[in-house]
C-alpha cells in the first residue's frame, strides 16, 4: 500500500518538478541514473550489500515486486532479494540490461529495461538462464539519486538479433 502512495504522489507531483527543469540538468540526471543502473548489475552480479546500500534509499518504504513475491523495506530486499535467492541459490550471476529507457521529470525518474540474466546453480552447478522486462523508480534524496522501487517480471518478448 505504501508503495502504490509513493508512485501515486511521484505522479501527481511530476508536472511540478518538470517545470523548473533544464535540458542540461535532464541529461545530467539521466546520466546519474544509468550510472545507477550499472550499479545496481554489479550489486546483482557481485551481491555486494555495501553497494546495494548505496545504491537504494533507506526509506521504510522501499519495494521490491517479484515473480516469487514483494519485499517491503531495505533489509528485506537485502535478506530476500540478494542474500537468499542472488546469494543462496546461484554461485555465479550475471545479468545483462538492453533497451535501457531513462524518464527524468524533476526529483522523479524511472527507468524501464530488458534483461537476461546467466547465472549457475548453487545446489547442482547447472546453468540457468532467465529473461525479464524491469522497472525502476527512483527519487532525489539530497542531490543524490536513490533506487526506491523495483518490479520485475517474466520477458516474453523475442530478443533483437
Amino acid at each position: 500500500m505504501a508503495s502504490r502512495i509513493l508512485l501515486a504522489g511521484i505522479v501527481w507531483l511530476m508536472p511540478a518538478f518538470a517545470a523548473g527543469q533544464t535540458d542540461t540538468g535532464r541529461r545530467k540526471d539521466v546520466a546519474s541514473i544509468h550510472e545507477l543502473i550499472a550499479q545496481y548489475v554489479k550489486a546483482v552480479d557481485t551481491v555486494d550489500l555495501n553497494l546495494l546500500s548505496q545504491i537504494w534509499s533507506h526509506s521504510p518504504e522501499v519495494s521490491f515486486v517479484y515473480p516469487l513475491g514483494e519485499e517491503h523495506g531495505l533489509d528485506a530486499i537485502e535478506q530476500q532479494i540478494f542474500q537468499k535467492i542472488m546469494g543462496g541459490m546461484f554461485s555465479t550471476r550475471n545479468l545483462e540490461p538492453r533497451a535501457v529507457e531513462v524518464h527524468v521529470n524533476g526529483n522523479a525518474g524511472w527507468s524501464e529495461f530488458h534483461w537476461t540474466f546467466h547465472a549457475t546453480m548453487r545446489k547442482d552447478g547447472s546453468a540457468v538462464t532467465t529473461r525479464g522486462v524491469e522497472t525502476q523508480v527512483y527519487l532525489k534524496e539530497s542531490g543524490r539519486w536513490r533506487l526506491v522501487h523495483v518490479h520485475y517480471s517474466e520477458d516474453h518478448q523475442p530478443i533483437p538479433q
